[in-house]
């Protein structure tokens, strides 16, 4: 069927004769519509399609109608999901914010206790500095009386139950 089709087609091809362009132009200062000289060339016309064919292409339109198509619960769950996600954006940029707004704080607070660290420094050591303690020994021994104390006047002891001393404790003679 395929073969006889194509043999019709060469033998129209062969049985029609395109004007060429001399005989298209026609010389003059007006332009005259020109009439063909033979019958335009037909194409072969095609055969109809089968009704089932038809049919496919009618079921596959529908179908894809009824793809874009969005029904009410499709619409809801979009807008629902489209909102949470929204919401969820919004709290990680504000807790994003917050989180870089306590960095900062403790940055300045870091930088505060530095600064208050190395002003105790100085303040010990000019303390330090200031103390004389040879002036304190002897303003205690020759103005006050106060001596060292004997070896006999130091007593020693371990206790056992606890690490750390009570004042109101007794302490153990000797």
């Amino acid at each position: 069927m395929a073969a006889t089709r194509a043999a019709q087609a060469r033998q129209v091809r062969r049985n029609t004769r395109r004007p060429s362009r001399e005989e298209q132009y026609i010389h003059g200062n007006t332009v005259r519509k020109l009439e063909p000289a033979e019958e335009p060339i037909r194409k072969p016309e095609r055969e109809p399609e089968h009704k089932g064919r038809q049919r496919v292409d009618y079921t596959v339109r529908r179908n894809q109608e009824k793809a874009l198509q969005i029904d009410l619960p499709y619409l809801i769950l979009l807008v629902i999901a489209a909102c949470c996600t929204l919401y969820i954006c919004v709290t990680y940029l504000q807790l994003q914010s917050q989180m870089s707004a306590r960095v900062d704080h403790i940055k300045v607070l870091e930088q505060e206790i530095e600064t208050l660290k190395s002003e105790n420094d100085a303040l010990e050591t000019r303390i330090n500095t200031s103390i004389d303690l040879d002036h304190v020994y002897r303003v205690a021994t020759e103005e006050l009386g106060m001596v060292y104390a004997g070896k006999d006047q130091v007593l020693l002891y371990n206790k056992t139950e606890s690490e750390y001393v009570r004042q109101n404790e007794d302490i153990p003679q000797h």
